[in-house]
């Protein structure tokens, strides 16, 4: 079988498009990963396909989506929603899914320079990423579930939910039901946007409340997938054995806790409650049924399409908007005994 650039990447230990560019001698890689790269490539005698390369670089009608994990159902949702709107609108949809630590601006580059997209919906995404690179874009651009308002890019447009605010109503929520030791599973606080500013809100109701909050006992990262909510609930409940009530980040996250949980021979909510994120699909046939905050993923989907599109044709300069969420009452949090 021919060897790939994603062999190379995997070989090496780098981004595909880190690989690429140093396959296309771009200058702006660092000498020991090019060294790296260029050592499997010449192990293994690889060699760039130039024509296969060209009738990709003729692909310039189409909207890529990139996406940063494989495992949030919350983004498969919207984007199987924004495929459908795309294609429907005439242009082809160019996917790409990266590891949720990888740099998004770094792929995102590499496809403009590769495939010549009209625009780009960005589902993931860290910040400070954008701060360092994104003034190297040229086309319009989306954040899909994070804002970008404080960037001031004016090809780079968001919708989001307020995520502060969403974190900040689940807190009170269990508080509420009269749960003072409460504990959180998210993402790394340093690398996502999402995770630390879901932790702001978090920690500005406990502020409220005047419950106080160890983080290194009560918070514990994971990536936002089932099998990380699950071992990151198992550390949880190590490190807190007088917790009643969980919130997870995401519903993916929720649903693991859950399963760790009983796996422990505990019941939710009668011994845990559990809070989740997203408001996926799942969640309303697990047993018990979830208890989440919504995003309202139909209107995330739709809007940022739209705005897209609107912006590649020059309707419109930058637009930010904040899409309602909504606390949905499931089975999995119940009052504090």
């Amino acid at each position: 079988m021919a060897l790939t650039i994603k062999d190379i990447a995997q070989e090496s230990g780098y981004a595909v498009g880190t690989v690429s560019r140093v396959l296309n001698n771009h200058p702006d890689v660092s000498d020991k990963a090019r060294a790296k790269i260029l050592e499997v490539v010449e192990k293994h005698h690889f060699k760039l396909n130039s024509n296969a390369k060209h009738l990709k670089q003729q692909a310039s009608n189409g909207i890529a989506i990139i996406v940063k994990g494989n495992q949030n159902m919350l983004f498969a949702s919207i984007v199987e929603q924004m495929q459908g709107m795309i294609r429907e609108k005439g242009y082809a949809c160019l996917m790409y899914y990266i590891g949720e630590m990888e740099n998004e601006l770094e792929q995102a580059l590499q496809v403009i320079i590769e495939r010549r997209p009209m625009g780009i919906l960005f589902l993931g995404s860290n910040l400070e990423y954008f701060k360092e690179r994104f003034e190297n874009v040229k086309i319009p651009c989306v954040l899909v579930t994070n804002s970008g308002d404080s960037l001031g890019f004016e090809n780079l447009s968001s919708v989001s939910t307020d995520d502060s605010e969403a974190a900040y109503a689940a807190i009170c929520y269990l508080l509420k039901l009269g749960h003072n030791n409460i504990g959180i599973l998210g993402g790394q606080l340093e690398k996502s946007r999402a995770a630390i500013t879901r932790y702001i809100g978090c920690r500005k109701a406990f502020d409220e409340f005047g419950i106080s909050f160890e983080v290194e006992r009560q918070y514990v990262p994971a990536l936002f997938s089932i099998s990380q909510g699950y071992e990151a609930m198992g550390i949880l409940m190590e490190q807190m054995p007088e917790l009643t009530a969980v919130f997870a980040m995401s519903d993916t996250m929720a649903l693991g806790a859950i399963r760790a949980i009983r796996d422990r021979g505990l019941r939710v909510p009668e011994d845990i409650s559990v809070l989740g994120f997203d408001g996926i699909e799942l969640g309303n046939y697990v047993s018990p049924k979830l208890t989440t905050i919504r995003q309202d993923r139909e209107v995330i989907a739709k809007r940022s399409v739209e705005i897209l599109l609107e912006n590649i044709v020059g309707l419109n300069n930058a637009v930010h908007e904040t899409v309602p969420f909504q606390v949905i009452v499931g089975e999995s949090a119940q009052r504090c005994r």
